[in-house]
């Protein structure tokens, strides 16, 4: 459990926890099953079960204590005692949860072993921006979110360095500005400060804005003080002023600007065109981004390789771009670069041949990131000679992460009737919402107020989905905005 001490008293079949610190009713988590525990560091260890134990514990053993250390040596001690983390299955509806002491993490993201570092340091960083911290509505999530985004960051730089940072950054920035595209500038869910009005879902606050938008303007308040170290001090400061207490925009604010009183003298709370108001409440793209030239040695081959594919004669192109070893670049390189080929899909026949020939044996061994970005691309050019890869991998992939995207593309396509073949033979093995959320995505295109058809309405009925519920999680209703989960899946 979510819980700084527990005991097991056998005779009695009894577990106790305790929790000695104040913490929000959404941070109370328990998690009960076949779950065994590794050491990982001194303060650590993985829980999982047995078939998981050995990859968890070898992709993880020392680096959370690294990563520990690192945010104590920006924020501050860590307060909690503990950082265990606990290995849920693949059918768990979210990426990862920062449960004060035990993280929940989707077993599914061990495959990518980038997505698994940034994934968890970001849960680190919520034990001080979230946890320790927390914003008192979930009109301001950015708070915690932003915050533990740009603490994250800064982890990560004193850790893997700046490059790596930039090129992390670059992936979630340019995710961002689809999701912009997508949804529209003035989509009221782009405010930091969204207001939950009737109309307004709340679970669409679980979104890009609140990481990357909220993000920005940390990192906006971080460049108004010249110093990421003396930033670092008020964050510090700040916490230690406010944990274990709620706090709503303006107390960070305040004390931003209590803490740099000469910046306060400035009014630069005030400066045309980037008022804090400003920041807060207009819908729309952040109002400044952070400058990212330090990943350019691992975002420019990115560029170049895709600017390769999109250029003629296609067979001049293919043969210079086949002479670049992707398999050794980063896993966030090779994501990006597939991202710039599906924004610009459908492609042209020929080069969605070229691009199979070059890489799709290759990308088929990588990981589950990679994976489905490549058959997102399969789909969305219905490319049939690689569809055996997208069935394959959704036989094989439980989690909301990996399968919503590629039902959502296959049914706005030819592929339908695809779509329904494998998700009946393998809705028995997904979790009841997911189930739900797939039915529905099935649904689209029977006209007005289609419903589900009898299978799927009995499939529903024998998960114990309450068919009259309402969505519990993002995507939980029809995709009418054609977004998709790729574009917006984040950890909590």
């Amino acid at each position: 459990m979510s819980a700084t001490q527990s005991s097991y008293v056998e005779e009695e079949g009894v577990y106790r926890f305790h929790m000695e610190h104040p913490v929000p009713a959404y941070l109370v988590a328990l998690v009960a099953g076949d779950l065994q525990p590794a050491d990982i560091g001194p303060r650590s260890r993985v829980w999982a079960e047995p078939c998981l134990l050995p990859t968890a514990t070898s992709k993880l053993a020392g680096a959370v204590e690294q990563w520990l250390s690192a945010a104590e040596r920006l924020y501050g001690p860590y307060m909690w005692g503990r950082y265990d983390i606990v290995f849920l299955p693949p059918s768990f509806p979210i990426v990862a949860m920062e449960n004060p002491c035990l993280t929940f993490i989707i077993s599914s993201i061990l495959e990518s072993d980038e997505f698994l570092v940034i994934d968890v340091i970001h849960e680190v960083a919520h034990s001080w921006f979230g946890n320790a911290v927390t914003n008192a509505t979930w009109e301001e999530m950015w708070l915690s979110e932003g915050l533990a985004t740009y603490a994250q960051r800064r982890i990560t730089t004193e850790t893997y360095g700046a490059a790596f940072t930039c090129l992390e950054t670059a992936f979630r920035l340019d995710a961002l500005h689809r999701q912009m595209k997508l949804l529209g500038e003035d989509s009221p869910v782009s405010k930091l400060q969204v207001k939950l009005e009737p109309g307004v879902n709340p679970s669409h606050l679980m979104n890009l804005f609140t990481y990357e938008k909220g993000y920005c303007f940390v990192y906006y308040l971080s460049q108004l003080c010249g110093d990421p170290q003396r930033f670092d001090d008020f964050l510090r400061a700040y916490v230690e002023k406010y944990k274990f207490t709620s706090v709503v925009a303006q107390d960070l604010l305040d004390s931003f600007l209590s803490f740099f009183p000469e910046l306060k003298e400035q009014s630069v709370d005030c400066r045309a065109g980037l008022e804090f108001e400003r920041w807060l409440n207009a819908t729309g793209p952040p109002l400044a981004e952070p400058d990212l030239s330090q990943g350019s040695s691992l975002t420019r081959p990115v560029e170049a390789l895709f600017q390769l594919w999109t250029a003629e004669p296609l067979d001049q192109a293919a043969a210079s771009a086949s002479a670049i070893d992707i398999s050794k670049w980063r896993t966030f390189q090779t994501a990006l670069f597939l991202d710039r080929l599906l924004d610009g899909s459908p492609l042209p026949q020929e080069v969605v041949m070229s691009l199979s020939k070059c890489y799709s044996s290759l990308l088929d061994s990588m990981n589950a990131e990679i994976r489905i970005r490549w058959l997102q691309i399969v789909v969305r050019n219905d490319y049939y000679p690689d569809l055996h890869r997208v069935r394959r991998f959704l036989e094989s992939q439980m989690s909301r992460m990996y399968t919503i995207p590629l039902y959502e593309d296959l049914c706005t396509g030819a592929l339908k009737s695809f779509a329904l073949e494998v998700f009946y033979q393998t809705q028995g093995r997904l979790h009841p919402n997911l189930r739900r959320t797939i039915q529905q995505i099935l649904s689209q295109g029977l006209g007005p107020g289609a419903e589900p058809s009898a299978e799927q309405a009995s499939a529903a009925a024998d998960s114990g989905v309450d068919a009259d519920a309402p969505a519990l999680l993002l995507g939980d209703e029809a995709p009418s905005s054609a977004i998709s989960l790729r574009d917006v899946n984040v950890s909590a």
